[in-house]
């Protein structure tokens, strides 16, 4: 039996490639595009049993090649460009390619657990899973938003667990390849590591200059959440997975530049003080994003809470500075 990884060379797929291995399997299908071929480094340290192109993926699971011998899906693959314009790409890529892997999952009682994100909240300020609150902003929001409500008429007959999870601000270890996509706190490690500073938007929508509010979750977390429901395969449904708390970007960069400091042997600094020494710098917001930006997000956990996963998670404190410390090569 195998479990199947899609988007495996990728942030959140390589990491759960890594954790399986960690509970000792190996017995693992690695899918992607490696288009970029510079994901390949995401899996260097990970043992896998094959690795496909998605399209030679898709082709074979169709034509019967892996029927009653998956363990598990754990289906991370997608564009996740939110800029990304070509929404028939999109809709391929995020809501076919889902839909094919659902149907065989069901029809081959495979637990599905599947990447969904909270960009299907778009511009609003309640973030629970709730039909009424979705109103995504951009086409890969939309292509998001569009499985899920397939998910929700599938449940109610469902021959084997469907899990989405809908992924707040995810940060951490293997993002490097995302370019401008990579997180905040990985930006801004290179700019202070490049630079001597790190660079935040002025204020918009009613919100002070790097004051916007995110909901940051450390990738080790996401990793444990999914594992959980892997775990308990009697639980299906959509959660949110962030961490219950909106902290300000003007965090992330006090976290990133002092704990590059303390690496330095220097003191912290506050963020008066960063942005006295022009160690933060504010800069005008893009016209690409306006209208399309969340400048608040804030899971409501409680369902997740409710479905039985009772862990901590990192502040952004807590993940940042063990971010920093494997980003400088002296971590974990």
């Amino acid at each position: 039996m195998y479990f199947v990884v899609t988007g495996a060379a990728g942030f959140i797929g390589a990491n759960l490639v890594r954790a399986l291995n960690r509970r000792g399997f190996d017995n693992i299908i690695a899918v992607d595009n490696l288009s970029r071929a510079d994901k390949f480094r995401n899996l260097v340290d990970c043992e896998i049993a094959d690795y496909l192109d998605k399209d030679e993926f898709l082709q074979l699971l169709q034509h019967g090649h892996f029927d009653g011998v998956l363990e598990a899906v754990f289906h991370q693959g997608a564009c996740s460009d939110t800029m990304h314009t070509d929404g028939r790409y999109m809709m391929a890529n995020n809501f076919r390619y889902s839909s094919v892997l659902l149907d065989h999952c069901q029809d081959h009682d495979v637990p599905l657990l599947y990447a969904s994100s909270a960009s299907v909240y778009g511009s609003g300020h309640v973030f629970s899973e709730a039909r009424a609150h979705e109103a995504p902003l951009n086409v890969y929001g939309y292509s998001k938003f569009l499985f899920d409500q397939l998910v929700r008429r599938r449940l109610p007959m469902a021959s084997a667990p469907i899990v989405g999870f809908r992924y707040f601000n995810v940060y951490g270890p293997r993002e490097q390849h995302k370019g401008r996509m990579a997180s905040v706190a990985f930006h801004h490690f290179q700019q202070y590591r490049e630079e001597g500073k790190v660079r935040l938007f002025v204020g918009c929508d009613g919100y002070g200059a790097g004051e916007q509010c995110r909901d940051f979750v450390y990738i080790d977390d996401v990793v444990a959440v999914n594992l959980f429901f892997f775990d308990h395969q009697e639980k299906s449904g959509i959660f949110n997975l962030g961490t219950g708390r909106a902290q300000p970007f003007n965090d992330i960069a006090l976290a990133v530049v002092n704990g590059c400091r303390a690496l330095d042997g220097q003191p912290p600094l506050t963020i008066a003080e960063m942005v006295g020494q022009g160690i933060i710098e504010y800069i005008p917001f893009p016209e690409a994003l306006k209208g399309k930006y969340q400048s608040f997000t804030q899971a409501d956990i409680s369902s997740l809470r409710a479905a039985g996963y009772s862990a901590p998670f990192l502040t952004v404190a807590e993940g940042v500075e063990r971010y920093v410390r494997i980003l400088a090569g002296v971590g974990p």
